[in-house]
């Protein structure tokens, strides 16, 4: 059954989107400002994303302590704001009988600001601090300049992050013009707010007109038009002016298209050619008739360049000839199933944008050919229109029913009827190429993951320690499908897949780059190059035949598991168990060689199972004092947090900081001094923690992962059981964990990019 959706303008001229889905287990809200950084004075670069830092800092209704954020994060939600140029979004996912607080916070920290002067001075040092990272970011960077190209007296060529020096605190111009800019735009006419969740629209649009109420009436502002984008001849950038109504989502299609690597079209021409290594097409700018996008295209040193762009101009042409009902016939199907899989908050946001999960409508489909009508077409190659892709259909494939290998587990506690599934596979790889082997499967993937992301689905095939691991989830027939083609693809992969790519991914920043190597780190894995050696089918069916391995399958209905117990007849090694979770005593510190020079780490606190409650609620508690005084108070930088997160199947707490300042021992010692201030227990907080591990309260992805990180762990997966724990966590509980924990024979991990800091680490 499709969802229900309500669109009304209340008097104030607020415009509010509903969106009742009962098969959600969270709700959303997305508000969208119709201004941004293009809309803010030219004098004053980075005044509108400055504005967005400034409302989180907490109100006299709602102070810091209780206001979006942290409101947001004790509940176990995502929350987030993200200034454009020519829009602010700031959007939240909560449990459902969350929403009300959340709406009551983020209406009233808009309307009412608090623009004291001291706030100001702290919270632009955090922006510098962004302006620092953005400036040495190699990516970011590669986008301004690119940029350059549109014409000389177009916004997107300016500056609009803002900092130290374009934020002039102390002149009494900026501070008018700081206030001007909310007063103008932050007023009913200029906003959509947009609400998503398990509720029936009338309950959605009492919550969205009382929040709402907080907004001063005002009719819409007419944003300045900008001038013509003309830009100067660019290979791999699209832009054009004067589209109708409908370009963006036409765009979106368009861009679907392309991504399809199936025989026929485009990048199925460069691989046959073996010349494509890395593909994506993004959409950087839309407004008032303007679209601008991009398509960063890498192909390999003996490629021909111009030839793979005349072939692209070819493949224009084709999709220019072909009626657009045909194009928009598969785009129905992708449309439908990423509204399936879509999260509440991406649901929200579409709304709040105007952009549902639709096909073309007669509007956008004229607007599909007049974007076409721009790009440069000519008559080359010969192409062909894929059929359906299999990914997108919901029924089972045609197989002999098979019952699941004695290897994979089965779990029901993510009910069949969410029509989400996650299968999880994972061979334990003593071979000492295990290292290459896995890349050269990787490579041999990357198609198919493509692919699946393009049909909603994901599909992970990743390395720790001696372990690989292959997770796919979505659709329960879709990833059936998709399971027996990576089976097929690592059994038996490309011969290109053997070959070494000479383009490297992009740079991570440190502290992401140290949060993708901390599995490796739990599992004791050290920094080694792996031996040489020639690699090939031989030495790969040599690593399957000396491999072991089990799983796990969740959302899978009696039919569904016979359809896959049959295409897991053809999972390659012996059939095993899991091993136990790894241990250490004492302050371990691993140094990771990772890009960048900002001081970054993470401290990984393991916690046995009988204390893993007791943890998580320590976590909750900390979060908030963390964030205060590492990032607010000391300003150590802007990427702060502290979680508890469960890596190969061990539970325990995880701090990060990234600073470009504060070195690690100093970041430490002010983490340890927080820890030795303790905490105290708020019932409150107790229950809003069990309640998050409620089946019915759990999204699909979360209740997966947390499943097979129990499996992992090798322990039971009862949540009641967890959840009764929490409830009975006494506050002597909490001290003589943390006690246990600053200790320095405790179990610590620190991994960071230096070596290690005077005292207890090893």
């Amino acid at each position: 059954m499709p969802d229900a959706t309500r669109h009304l303008t209340l008097a104030n001229g607020l415009r509010l989107a509903l969106r009742h889905a009962p098969h959600l287990t969270r709700a959303a809200a997305a508000l969208r400002v119709h201004a941004g950084s293009h809309d803010a004075p030219p004098k004053w670069p980075g005044l509108a994303h400055f504005l967005e830092h400034l409302f989180f800092l907490g109100t006299p209704r709602f102070p810091l302590a209780d206001g979006l954020m942290r409101y947001v994060q004790a509940l176990g939600g995502q929350v987030n704001a993200s200034t454009r140029e020519r829009t602010t979004d700031f959007f939240f996912e909560v449990p459902p009988a969350a929403l009300d607080g959340g709406l009551q916070r983020l209406c009233q920290m808009l309307a009412e600001p608090d623009l004291a002067i001291d706030r100001q001075r702290r919270e632009r040092e955090v922006i510098h601090a962004e302006f620092i990272a953005w400036s040495r970011n190699p990516q970011a960077q590669q986008q301004f300049a690119l940029l350059q190209s549109v014409g000389a007296n177009h916004p997107l060529r300016g500056f609009h992050a803002g900092n130290r020096y374009t934020l002039a605190l102390q002149d009494p111009a900026f501070q008018r013009a700081l206030a001007g800019f909310h007063e103008r735009f932050y007023r009913g006419g200029q906003i959509t707010l947009s609400l998503c969740g398990p509720q029936t629209l009338d309950a959605l649009e009492q919550l969205g007109r009382q929040a709402a109420s907080l907004f001063a009436p005002g009719e819409p502002v007419a944003q300045l038009p900008p001038p013509a984008l003309s830009a100067k001849p660019h290979t791999q950038l699209f832009a054009h002016d004067n589209l109708p109504n409908g370009a963006e989502q036409a765009l979106e299609l368009l861009l679907a298209c392309l991504s399809d690597n199936r025989p026929g079209g485009w990048l199925d021409a460069l691989r046959q050619r073996g010349w494509l290594q890395g593909f994506k097409a993004q959409m950087l700018y839309a407004y008032a008739g303007q679209v601008l996008w991009h398509i960063d295209l890498q192909l390999t040193p003996d490629a021909s360049a111009d030839e793979a762009w005349a072939l692209l101009h070819g493949w224009f042409g084709f999709l220019r000839q072909l009626d657009p009902a045909q194009l928009n016939a598969e785009f129905r199907l992708l449309q439908q199933r990423r509204e399936r899989s879509a999260s509440p908050l991406e649901l929200a946001r579409r709304d709040s944008a105007g952009q549902p999960f639709t096909a073309l409508d007669s509007q956008a489909l004229h607007a599909l050919q007049s974007l076409l009508a721009q790009l440069p077409c000519r008559e080359q190659g010969q192409w062909q229109l894929p059929a359906i892709d299999p990914l997108l259909l919901d029924a089972l494939p045609a197989a002999k029913a098979n019952p699941l290998p004695a290897a994979v587990t089965f779990c029901d506690q993510l009910p069949a009827a969410r029509q989400y599934a996650a299968l999880y596979l994972r061979w334990h790889i003593p071979s000492a190429l295990r290292l290459p082997l896995h890349a050269a499967l990787e490579r041999a993937l990357r198609p198919l993951q493509q692919r699946c992301e393009r049909a909603s689905l994901q599909l992970q095939f990743s390395a720790a320690g001696e372990y690989w691991q292959l997770r796919c989830a979505g659709h329960p027939a879709a990833v059936i499908r998709a399971v027996e083609l990576a089976l097929a693809s690592l059994r038996v992969p490309s011969p290109g897949s053997w070959l070494t790519p000479v383009n490297q991914a992009p740079a991570l920043i440190p502290i992401r780059a140290l949060l993708k190597r901390l599995p490796d780190a739990v599992l004791g894995t050290a920094d080694e190059p792996a031996p040489a050696g020639t690699l090939g089918q031989q030495v790969l069916e040599d690593a399957w035949q000396h491999s072991r391995w089990h799983g796990l399958s969740v959302g899978f209905d009696q039919t569904a598991r016979d359809a896959l117990g049959a295409v897991l007849q053809g999972c390659p090694g012996h059939a095993g168990k899991p091993d136990a979770p790894p241990a250490w005593q004492g302050h371990r510190w691993h140094h990771a060689q990772v890009p960048g020079n900002e001081h970054a780490l993470l401290l990984f606190c393991p916690l046995p199972a009988r204390q893993q409650a007791c943890g998580r609620l320590l976590a909750q508690l900390l979060q908030g004092p963390v964030y205060q005084r590492l990032r607010v108070e000391l300003q150590l930088g802007y990427a702060v947090f502290s979680t508890f997160r469960q890596i190969e199947g061990v539970g325990g707490l995880l701090f990060g900081v990234q600073s470009p300042h504060t070195r690690h021992g100093e970041i430490i010692d002010h983490l340890w001094a927080l820890l030795h201030q303790g905490v105290t227990l708020d019932p409150g907080a107790s229950q809003v923690l069990a309640e998050q591990f409620d089946t019915a309260a759990m999204a699909n992805d979360d209740l997966a992962q947390w499943l097979w990180q129990t499996h992992l762990a090798v322990q039971g997966d009862e949540l009641a059981s967890l959840r009764a724990s929490i409830l009975s966590t006494q506050q002597t509980d909490l001290d003589a964990l943390l006690d246990a924990m600053l200790d320095e024979q405790s179990p610590w991990l620190c991994l960071a990019n230096a070596a290690a800091v005077a005292g207890p680490w090893r």
